[in-house]
C-alpha cells in the first residue's frame, strides 16, 4: 500500500558522481525485454539478467484503488492482495505456502492507487513450479464468508494501525479534498466507513474479483536466469484456458481546479507541525514533455541540494523535513509538497517561503550545470537501483503497470536528457498557481 512517508523518502535527492565512458542518450534500462500476448490477453514479459540460479516472478494486475467506481465500495484492491494468499482447491492456503517454503521463495505482495502487484524471488529451476501455483490461484481462487469475514476484519485492523499517525489521516484529506469526482479522492486502503463495512460485502468481493482478476488485465515478469520460449511454454500450459473477462467500468474524469481548497486538521497528541501543499498535474506519459520537467522542477526546488531545503532545514532549521513527490499514475494526479515544521509558528513563514521559491522558479532559469546534475541524478539514481532481479522486475512491472509498456523509462530518461531551463519555467508556471492548489496542515490540537 502506497504511504506518504515512503513517497516522501523516496524524493530525497542525493547526486551521485557520474559513470565515464556511458553514453547519456543510451537506454537507461539495458537488459533486453520480451513480451507476448496470450490469446486470451496475458502479458508473458521476460528480461535477461545476470542473476545464476535467480530469477524474480511478477505478477502485475492493472488494479488499484482507481478501480473503485462503486460508491461505499472502496478498498476492494487492496483487500485482495490480502485474499490472494487464501488458496484454491489444489493448493489450500497451508499448501501453498509449503510449496513456497519448499522453495526458498521470498513472497509478498502491494497495492497502489492503480495497480496491484504480486512478486516472488525463487530459483530459476522452479520456475515450473511457481508458473503452476501462481496461475492456479489466479484463476481458481476459493474463500467462504467466514474466511471473507476474517480477512475484511483484518483490513480493518491495519488500517487502525496505520491510522496510529498523523500520516494516514494527512493523505486522506489531502486526496479527499483535491479530488471532486476521480476515484483518486480515496487512499488505497480506502474510505474508513467503507473498511469497516468491508464484511458485509461478500457478494461484492465476488464481482470485483471477477470483473478484474481477468487476463487482459494482468501480466507476468520474470526477470533473472530465464528463457523466453521455455516461459511461453509454461505459461500457455497454465494460463491459456484462463478466459479474458466481459465487464467494462468507466473511470469518473476530474474536472480542472478552479479554485484554492483548503483543510485544517488537529492531531490529539504532541506532534510537529506539517504543511502539505498539492497541485493537479498530468498523468503519467512519459511523451508528454511536461511530466519529465516537472520531475526535474521537484528535484531543483525541493530536492536536498535545492536552496530552499538548504535555508530551512539546514541553515534555520525551520522545518524538520521538506520533500516533494509526483507518484506515477495513470491518470492525472498530484505534485505534493510536504513540510514538516519544528514549531507551529514556524509554518505560515515556510509556506511563503515555498511559495517564494515556486515564484523564483518561473521567473528565473535554471542554470546550466545545475540542470545536467539533476539530469544525471535522474538517470544513474535509476540505473543504480537495478542491482537485482528483483528491482529490475518491480520497474518493468511498473512501467506496464501505469503505461501499458515494459519500456517506458526509457523514453522517460530520453526526455530528461533533452530538459531546457526554458521547459522548467513552463511547467512551475502552468501548474503552480492560486487556483490549482489545495493546501492541508495538521497541528496538535492542544499545542
Amino acid at each position: 500500500m502506497k504511504s506518504i512517508v515512503v513517497a516522501a523518502v523516496l524524493a530525497a535527492f542525493v547526486v551521485p558522481s557520474a559513470r565515464s565512458g556511458e553514453a547519456a542518450d543510451a537506454p537507461v534500462f539495458a537488459y533486453p525485454i520480451r513480451t507476448t500476448v496470450l490469446d486470451n490477453g496475458l502479458g508473458v514479459v521476460s528480461v535477461p539478467f545476470d542473476s545464476p540460479g535467480v530469477v524474480a516472478y511478477y505478477t502485475v494486475v492493472r488494479t488499484g484503488s482507481r478501480n473503485e467506481v462503486e460508491p461505499g465500495l472502496s478498498g476492494f484492491a487492496h483487500f485482495f492482495e490480502h485474499m490472494m494468499f487464501r488458496g484454491t482447491e489444489r493448493y489450500s492456503q497451508e499448501q501453498y505456502n509449503d510449496v513456497l517454503k519448499s522453495l526458498g521463495a521470498d513472497s509478498n505482495a502491494f497495492t497502489t492507487d492503480d495497480w496491484t502487484c504480486y512478486h516472488m524471488t525463487i530459483p530459476a529451476s522452479a520456475l515450473a513450479t511457481a508458473v503452476d501455483v501462481e496461475a492456479d490461484r489466479f484463476q481458481n481462487l476459493k474463500y467462504d464468508e467466514a474466511a471473507f469475514q476474517k480477512e475484511a476484519r483484518a483490513v480493518l485492523g491495519e488500517y487502525n494501525k496505520s491510522a496510529s499517525s498523523p500520516f494516514l489521516k494527512l493523505e486522506e484529506a489531502i486526496s479527499n479534498t483535491a479530488f471532486t469526482r476521480h476515484t483518486y479522492k480515496h487512499t488505497t486502503i480506502g474510505f474508513l466507513a467503507d473498511v469497516k463495512d468491508m464484511p458485509n460485502q461478500f457478494a461484492y468481493s465476488k464481482v470485483f474479483f471477477d470483473r478484474w482478476y481477468r487476463p487482459e488485465n494482468c501480466t507476468i515478469v520474470v526477470v533473472g536466469q530465464v528463457d523466453h520460449d521455455q516461459l511461453l511454454g509454461l505459461a500457455k500450459t497454465h494460463y491459456g484456458s484462463w478466459r479474458r473477462g466481459t465487464e467494462k467500468v468507466e473511470i469518473p474524469v476530474e474536472p480542472p481546479q478552479a479554485e484554492a481548497r483548503s483543510v485544517k486538521l488537529t492531531w490529539p497528541s504532541p506532534t510537529l507541525p506539517i504543511l502539505a501543499l498539492a497541485y493537479h498535474i498530468p498523468a503519467s506519459d512519459p511523451a508528454d514533455p511536461d511530466v519529465p520537467a516537472l520531475h526535474a522542477l521537484r528535484e531543483a526546488v525541493f530536492g536536498e541540494t535545492s536552496p530552499l531545503y538548504k535555508a530551512l532545514v539546514l541553515d534555520e532549521q525551520k522545518a524538520e523535513s521538506l520533500s516533494a513527490y509526483a507518484d506515477p499514475h495513470r491518470d492525472p494526479s498530484l505534485f505534493t509538497i510536504l513540510a514538516r515544521g519544528r514549531k507551529p509558528e514556524d509554518v505560515v513563514e515556510i509556506r511563503k517561503r515555498i511559495a517564494e521559491a515556486l515564484a523564483a522558479a518561473v521567473k528565473t532559469p535554471i542554470g546550466a550545470d545545475r540542470l545536467k546534475a539533476i539530469q544525471s541524478n535522474l538517470r544513474y539514481g535509476f540505473a543504480g537501483e537495478l542491482d537485482s532481479p528483483d528491482a529490475a522486475a518491480r520497474a518493468v512491472a511498473e512501467s506496464i503497470a501505469i503505461t501499458g509498456k515494459p519500456d517506458a523509462m526509457n523514453t522517460l530518461h530520453a526526455a530528461y536528457g533533452r530538459l531546457t531551463p526554458a521547459d522548467l519555467q513552463r511547467v512551475a508556471a502552468r501548474y503552480f498557481t492560486s487556483t490549482n492548489e489545495t493546501a492541508v496542515t495538521l497541528e496538535t490540537e492542544n499545542p
